[in-house]
């Protein structure tokens, strides 16, 4: 009996250790202020960082869905540093899956050197959006395959959650407008950013927040973005015809909809017009302002440049032509790289006298004009390109301007699998750290 005793004690005592060596072997864990994010790492720092990123990415959503928090399954997040083992592995997965307690969403992350918060932002954003759209459906099968939300409403929100920020954004999508006419609007909505190199990334992000404000700005249009994202999982592939089902103000037709698309991805372009503007885009509209329409009667007016204005100076409509070309240049002295005013300035008085019919030594001044913005341009390239010499031969850091046209190259490539016998491991890692 003695002996039976002492081996139950010995039995349950070696469960009860074990217990406490399973519970020790977890990682710590922080939870985030709305108690949604469970962050697990190694570092209380890290973890605290990720929270309150978690929450700032989730905070952005929810004000410009104009919607109330209300969130049913938690997120996990998985803060890891990379692994000797493991070079190949992704830097962010989201799992989605089904448990028997319900659905269960798990962000993984591994921070090595090349990690990017607003990357890192967005990816939490998509868990964020992926409860949203299966809020209802808690008893999803498991194996069933998920939908996500869309690319370009991620990085629409983000953009507009942060126009603060949005310069680099709107500079291009203003040089894009005046090259060229943005995509179709279905091409743009089946775009793949992965793929996009820097310069196409940034203009995408523009592009995807004026889709954006298309849509919220729209009657009603925060509440239909909702139920859009809740119809998600019963949705037909087709994006358009699932857009126009929640916004009917889309048009019934293609004329009508690149018509509604192309005017918001032009107000888009205008929302910042108090931000001063640099020297490239400043001589793009300057070139742009510098051509005077002259009204015709049942003709369409015609276009003159500014120095050809022997030719429209004895026609009548002359003078409202030139009163607006004044007006247009006083807009954009407010506006205008400081170099270019002097320049803006002696624009306007020529106007001015021409309203007046006074053309003495207006060819000269023209013409030093002319040579003058020329300087300015040579002067700025030549700048450029000295600051791009010493940025790739010089600094001693990287600047990241390229680091997503590697990720799209590396994720297009996809690069040949490495051996992860542990000789080949080490080599890896000593490769990476020396």
């Amino acid at each position: 009996m003695k002996s039976r005793t002492t081996l139950v004690f010995v039995v349950g005592a070696t469960l009860a250790a074990s217990q406490l060596t399973a519970i020790a072997a977890l990682p710590e864990r922080s939870v985030s202020t709305s108690r949604q994010f469970i962050v697990y790492g190694a570092d209380a720092r890290l973890r605290g960082g990720i929270c309150d990123l978690a929450e700032r990415a989730k905070r952005d959503a929810l004000r410009l869905l104009r919607q109330s928090d209300g969130w049913q399954t938690p997120i996990l997040v998985h803060a890891q540093p990379p692994q000797a083992n493991l070079p190949e592995a992704t830097r962010v997965r989201l799992d989605f899956s089904q448990t028997g307690s319900g659905l269960k969403i798990q962000l993984n992350l591994i921070l090595g050197d090349a990690f990017d918060a607003s990357e890192a932002a967005r990816d939490i954003l998509r868990a964020v959006f992926l409860e949203k759209i299966y809020r209802d459906q808690p008893d999803t099968p498991a194996g069933t395959p998920y939908v996500e939300p869309p690319e370009w409403l991620l990085d629409g929100v983000l953009t507009l959650a942060h126009e603060t920020d949005s310069t680099a954004t709107i500079d291009e999508l203003s040089r894009a407008l005046a090259a060229d006419r943005p995509p179709e609007f279905r091409v743009f909505l089946q775009q793949q950013p992965k793929l996009l190199e820097s310069p196409s990334r940034v203009l995408y992000r523009a592009y995807a927040a004026a889709a954006c404000s298309m849509l919220i700005d729209s009657p009603g249009g925060a509440l239909r973005l909702q139920r859009f994202l809740a119809d998600l999982p019963a949705a037909s592939p087709d994006s358009v015809a699932e857009l126009r089902k929640h916004f009917p103000e889309l048009g019934s037709t293609a004329e009508e909809l690149e018509k509604r698309w192309s005017d918001a991805v032009k107000r888009f372009s205008r929302r910042e017009r108090y931000r001063m503007l640099g020297c490239e885009e400043t001589e793009r509209q300057l070139a742009q302002i510098l051509r005077v329409e002259v009204p015709q009667a049942q003709q369409q007016p015609s276009v003159y440049g500014l120095e050809d204005f022997e030719k429209f100076l004895p026609l009548p409509g002359a003078g409202p032509g030139l009163k607006r070309l004044h007006d247009d240049l006083l807009l954009l002295s407010g506006r205008a790289n400081a170099l270019y005013r002097p320049v803006i300035a002696e624009y306007q008085q020529i106007a001015t006298l021409l309203t007046r019919k006074k053309t003495k030594r207006l060819p000269e001044r023209l013409d030093e004009l002319r040579e003058t913005r020329e300087q300015i341009s040579r002067r700025m390239t030549a700048i450029e390109d000295y600051m791009n010499w010493f940025e790739a031969t010089q600094a001693r850091a990287m600047s990241g301007a390229f680091g997503e046209y590697m990720k799209a190259a590396e994720f297009a490539a996809q690069r040949e699998r490495r051996r992860r016998d542990p000789i080949s491991a080490y080599l890896d890692s000593f490769e990476a750290h020396h």
